[in-house]
């Protein structure tokens, strides 16, 4: 799999096949051929190789699941990533699922749920209806908060990661691996942002879409309504608010939302109004709360199942310590708090 981890490496270095072949002192072509497995480089290039990209050699020899099957959904309409920013983000899924399969082979059996059918709900245009369904697909109250939306995701076989990508014009895409559907998110959004994102593309994934058209601003608009409802809303701000009060942020920090979020819901059911709603988001844009509005989210939530199968190797004597910390990509000391017996 030397090719596949190059590949990865040079992406995650953000450096073109140009600009690591000058580097390393080699062709364009010649990088071009070591990714596509044409050709093997000598231990003086790949030395260089590992050199250059701040990597060891061995992590170029780290084997992957060979058993795995993608298929990676396209990014959003009008997405800024280029397309090498885009080739990242598949080969850093790929990357990530093969350590989680691995886990999953090591335990034996199949311990995951079974996957979901997707594309099975039928929009009816209508984001608080279309809400309900996906809210009821989630086995949830069509009223009331949200609260550990990916763990509910994980256990319904919804596979869920972040990943650590710095880039702000990349929040999430979908996709399948065998046969399991895949969120992925940036961990480096806010938490609300996360939720946020997390339902977008849930609806992407259980709605019947025309591929036709612009879906985006549907999908969010199914997400915000599946996060705080019509009915919701008004039971905790009234029919009408004249002005935006500081009791709003206990019910972001109630529901896990943005007050960007808020307003902009009531004001789409006509609890406040737009000039309201349009004076909220010129002075939050002032105070930079479109980049980093104040955290309202009270419990972080982050996908643990890919922990858990881990743990659960090593405990049953699957797989090492060294070989979970690998896994993991944590270090051995750390892995070795989460295992073993419980202290009472």
């Amino acid at each position: 799999m030397f090719e596949k981890n190059l590949k990865y490496y040079r992406l995650k270095n953000n450096m073109s096949m140009k600009d690591l072949a000058e580097a390393c002192g080699v062709s364009s072509m010649a990088i071009s051929n070591y990714e596509s497995g044409k050709r093997k480089p000598d231990m003086d290039t790949i030395n260089k190789l590992a050199e250059v990209l701040g990597v060891y050699v061995v992590d170029f020899l780290a084997s992957r699941n060979t058993n795995l099957s993608f298929k990676h959904c396209e990014f959003r309409k009008h997405s800024t990533l280029t397309k090498a920013q885009q080739e990242y983000v598949r080969e850093s899924v790929e990357e990530y699922f093969s350590r989680f399969f691995d886990a999953v082979e090591c335990i034996g059996g199949n311990p995951l749920p079974e996957p979901p059918k997707c594309y099975t709900l039928i929009r009816t245009e209508d984001p608080e209806e279309d809400a309900k369904q996906l809210r009821g697909y989630l086995g949830l109250q069509e009223e009331g908060p949200v609260d550990e939306l990916i763990g509910i995701l994980e256990n319904k076989g919804i596979l869920v990661l972040e990943l650590d990508i710095v880039n702000e014009h990349f929040s999430g895409m979908n996709g399948f691996v065998n046969e399991y559907p895949y969120i992925v998110i940036n961990k480096n959004m806010s938490p609300e942002r996360k939720r946020t994102t997390v339902l977008h593309e849930l609806a992407h994934l259980m709605f019947v879409w025309d591929e036709s058209k612009d879906n985006e601003n549907e999908a969010t608009a199914i997400a915000g309504a599946t996060l705080i409802s019509k009915k919701d809303l008004i039971r905790e701000l009234g029919i009408h608010k004249s002005a935006l009060t500081k009791d709003m942020i206990l019910v972001c920090q109630e529901y896990g939302i943005s007050m960007y979020l808020l307003v902009k819901r009531a004001s789409l059911v006509g609890i406040v109004s737009n000039s309201l709603a349009k004076e909220f988001y010129i002075k939050a844009n002032k105070a930079n709360w479109r980049k980093a509005e104040p955290q309202r989210v009270r419990n972080i939530e982050k996908p643990l199942l890919f922990n858990q199968l881990v743990y659960r190797a090593v405990n049953e004597e699957g797989i090492s310590l060294q070989r979970g910390a690998e896994l993991l990509q944590i270090p051995v000391a750390e892995m070795d708090e989460y295992c073993g017996m419980v202290e009472v």
